[in-house]
């Protein structure tokens, strides 16, 4: 086979990406090209979703379209299917003790293994995908990093129990967390007095709990829109004086005692909350006002973090808040402010009085009219839809190959699991996260937080990843891919030995909805005609490379 040079690609392909993706792509019209079907799938009763539906669907509710799933969407449907999800056992693990007993001087390395191999684990393989997938949508505004391999476990399931429950409880739990209280120093909040000499309070997590988990640093509206005050200036949510007032009701919490007998290096004891510091001393039980709410003075540490999940609770922001990163992580970047409002409707009163039910704003989010008008082909408002970023496009590329684990490689003789190239799964560069919701395209007023990870560096790596993963012979950890991976490549590749047009029918029905457009086809079909390929692989996994990187499997719409 001749070679195909990636750098010569690499400048047109990062125009064309960017070109493409920051138009939130489009659909060609007449792409079946009699190739493919209408969407539907031919059985002896009708389903209740089409094809493309479902597919479509899969993609906003999981970390990638399988076979399976999409039957079972349209099998039960849209709400039935969400119901059965929100009623599965929670799919987690936590650190085996074997791990946690580690001595220094062999290092924790193994412990980070299995931390990735876990988060890989369950994207691929768990049955409750929903639950996952909305939890990495929270984690990606309430993000931890650094750390310790068993405190970022622990703090990611802590995240999965939450997400269907109540908001509330999602934000004590998150404020009681230690390795959060590690992270933004809430472990280390304490009041002045006279006992504690040269203690102050910490505002670290209270200012973040305030500007990137709830409220954020401007007054919105119920849709989103900003309050501006009569000379047009957007009215601030808060002060800094609010901030120490928040920091003087967050003090004196600790880290759980370690009762495990295992040692205190391994933070054994990370999977238990903060607790009350036994000193009251090292609590501000003063009044206090944090944004025109008065706190009694008197209040212990538990019963004030209490009224400050309270007062959060009823800020006028935290619907459209939470609302917004919810569809923006779910269904589209660009939400119409009708659509906001409404599932900022559902945050305030699930119909039945209750404020912040995650499991009904979940299924708001999901089912409400501009989320599923892209449902029919053909159909999507150019600004629909969101960038594929980095970790979804990887999740996706490796559930529709069957995988249930990701790949590992070896650098100096020691293991590592693959992440894309721009987004550590449990490692964000900071409290900020990847990106953040009101990222805009350059250029643009369109939102689009997910193209800062969108680089030459990001492309680069999805043009050739899957070939040194998994068929290139200087790669050390190539055999090991291959069988423990349990990826299905034998289907991909005898559909390339049969025939191009056999293979591209797959590759559409597997990662296109059905509906791949016809210039993509085109192009592939030219791409595989045009070399000689040494063997099916070879052919497989280039023309999938190139397909999997082109602006139609790049945006989620």
């Amino acid at each position: 086979m001749s070679k195909i040079n990636l750098r010569s690609f690499k400048p047109a392909i990062v125009v064309l990406m960017l070109g493409s993706l920051l138009a939130c792509s489009r659909t060609d019209q007449g792409s079946q090209e009699g190739h493919q079907s209408n969407g539907q799938v031919g059985t002896q009763q009708a389903p209740k979703v089409s094809y493309y539906a479902a597919a479509r669907f899969a993609e906003q509710t999981s970390f990638g379209v399988t076979p399976e799933l999409i039957t079972e969407i349209q099998s039960l449907g849209f709400e039935a299917w969400i119901d059965k999800q929100l009623a599965m056992p929670i799919t987690s693990t936590t650190m085996p003790r074997e791990l946690l007993s580690y001595s220094p001087a062999a290092g924790d390395a193994p412990l980070w293994l299995f931390r990735n191999d876990e988060f890989w684990d369950t994207a691929l393989a768990a049955p409750d995908q929903l639950r996952q997938r909305v939890t990495w949508a929270v984690f990606q505004y309430i993000p931890v990093s650094a750390g310790q391999a068993n405190g970022s476990l622990e703090y990611y399931n802590m995240l999965r129990r939450n997400v269907f429950g109540n908001y509330a409880k999602l934000l004590r739990d998150v404020t009681l967390n230690p390795h959060m209280g590690f992270y933004l120093n809430n472990e280390l909040n304490r009041p002045t007095s006279p006992q504690c000499l040269g203690c102050t309070p910490n505002e670290n997590y209270a200012r973040e709990l305030m500007q990137l988990f709830t409220v954020g640093v401007v007054q919105l509206n119920s849709d989103g829109s900003v309050i501006r005050d009569a000379q047009g200036k957007a009215k601030e949510t808060y002060t800094q004086k609010d901030v120490e007032e928040l920091a003087r009701a967050l003090t004196g919490w600790r880290a759980p005692s370690n009762n495990t007998g295992l040692p205190d290096y391994s933070w054994p004891h990370y999977g238990s909350p903060m607790v009350p510091e036994s000193a009251s001393f090292l609590h501000d039980s003063g009044a206090k006002t944090v944004m025109g709410t008065a706190i009694p003075a008197g209040l212990n540490a538990s019963d004030e973090l209490d009224a400050v999940v309270a007062l959060l609770m009823k800020h006028q922001n935290v619907a459209p808040f939470v609302s917004l990163r919810l569809i923006q992580h779910l269904v589209g970047s660009n939400p119409s402010p009708q659509y906001l409002a409404r599932v900022s409707a559902v945050f305030r009163n699930n119909g039945k009085g209750v404020t912040g039910d995650m499991a009904a704003v979940v299924k708001a989010v999901l089912l409400d009219p501009e989320a599923r008008a892209g449902d029919v082909l053909g159909v999507n408002d150019k600004q629909m839809g969101y960038l594929r970023e980095p970790v979804l496009w990887m999740s996706a590329v490796h559930r529709g190959l069957g995988c249930k684990h990701m790949t590992h490689g070896t650098w100096q003789g020691n293991q590592y699991v693959d992440q894309p190239a721009n987004q550590n799964t449990i490692s964000p560069p900071s409290i900020f996260s990847y990106y953040q919701a009101t990222d805009r395209a350059p250029g643009s007023n369109l939102l689009a937080p997910e193209q800062k990870l969108l680089n030459t560096m990001e492309f680069t790596s999805r043009l050739g990843n899957l070939d040194w993963r998994f068929f290139n012979a200087d790669n050390p950890a190539r055999a090991d891919n291959l069988t423990r991976t349990g990826c299905n490549w034998n289907e991909l590749t005898t559909a390339f030995a049969k025939s191009p047009d056999e293979f591209l029918d797959l590759l559409s029905k597997r990662w296109f909805r059905g509906a791949m457009p016809a210039t993509l086809r085109n192009n592939l079909l030219n791409l595989i005609k045009g070399e000689r390929w040494q063997n099916p692989e070879s052919g497989t996994v280039t023309t999938l490379q190139f397909a999997l990187t082109s602006p139609s499997f790049g945006v989620i719409k």
